[in-house]
């Protein structure tokens, strides 16, 4: 049995803690808890933002209604009906009423949504395709290139983008996909500049160096060590392009350079019921409406991520 010597502190008992079998146990060490990446970090501040929520909510039940209403229910938007043209808004089952041909505006507006919304993400990627990757050639290989580059760049900005857009349909004809093609070649300038400035601010970084000493080739620094960094400022101009790409697409169907009849585009839409103004103004009024609220739910959304990828103004609040 051990004995303590007066003035000595007693030997450790087993039952305390942190002692096992007669020896101290190593301190117990607190693992600290993993941060989350960027990207989860962005998606934490948009779900805190309350107005990002509402924006996403109303283009979730756009893009619903034009995906899931055609796939559950048959619908026809060119059904015409001579007999109930011009039917008000609650009339005979149709609750938007109909137009000049008997249509169903409803289940045209339905037809429109997914129409403008297909056509807007394509030609929104369309034009960060292109640009990103006439911006990332320029901005990492330099030179002569860049030089050339930049100034094909110049020459399109010289251009307004709905011009540029006309002249485009002109040159290829009318039509949805030439349109699409027009108003996505028109935004390439925005995206090229933005990122060329990105890669040329962040390609002689540290790690940019560290992974060229260890032999990664141009395309591997370009695609892996470079891109995923510069992403932030390109996803923002696309999600507010994405309303520009709408409007435009629109715009170009309004004035017969688009969608061509009997397609139902909220653009054309809108050209047909010029007519018709005084005897029925929910021809109008419908895929106004329908344009104007996708338009500005995406141009809320575009300001909150904004506002969740830059870290000055995101730092208050993570």
């Amino acid at each position: 049995m051990a004995t303590s010597t007066p003035g000595s502190a007693p030997p450790p008992s087993l039952a305390e803690p942190g002692v096992s079998g007669g020896h101290l146990d190593p301190p117990h060490r607190t693992v600290p808890c993993a941060t989350p990446g960027p990207w989860p970090r962005v998606a934490q501040r948009l779900r805190r933002n309350r107005v990002a929520m509402a924006a996403v909510t109303v283009l979730a039940l756009v893009a619903g209604v034009a995906l899931v209403v055609p796939a559950v229910v048959v619908i026809d938007p060119l059904t015409q009906d001579l007999r109930a043209s011009f039917l008000a808004p609650g009339v005979d089952g149709h609750l938007l009423g109909t137009d000049h041909l008997g249509r169903d505006v409803l289940l045209r507006l339905v037809d429109g949504a997914r129409v403008s919304l297909a056509v807007g993400v394509l030609a929104v990627v369309i034009s960060v395709v292109v640009g990103s990757g006439i911006g990332l050639l320029a901005g990492y290989v330099g030179g002569a290139l860049d030089r050339v580059l930049m100034r094909l760049i110049d020459v399109q900005l010289a251009f307004p983008g709905i011009l540029l857009a006309l002249i485009i349909v002109t040159v290829l004809g009318t039509g949805l996909d030439n349109a699409m093609l027009a108003v996505g070649i028109g935004a390439v300038p925005r995206y090229a500049r933005v990122m060329r400035g990105a890669v040329l601010s962040m390609k002689h970084d540290l790690f940019v160096e560290a992974a060229r000493s260890l032999g990664a080739t141009d395309l591997r620094l370009m695609l892996v060590h470079i891109l995923p960094h510069v992403l932030g400022p390109v996803v923002t101009l696309a999600t507010l392009g994405l309303g520009t790409a709408i409007l435009a697409t629109a715009s170009l169907s309004f004035v017969g350079l688009g969608a061509q009849p009997p397609t139902a585009e909220w653009g054309l839409m809108l050209a047909e019921a010029r007519t018709y103004l005084r005897v029925a103004w929910w021809l109008a009024v419908c895929p106004g409406l329908a344009i104007m609220a996708t338009v500005f739910a995406v141009n809320l959304l575009g300001d909150a991520v904004r506002d969740a990828l830059d870290p000055q103004m995101a730092f208050g609040r993570d």
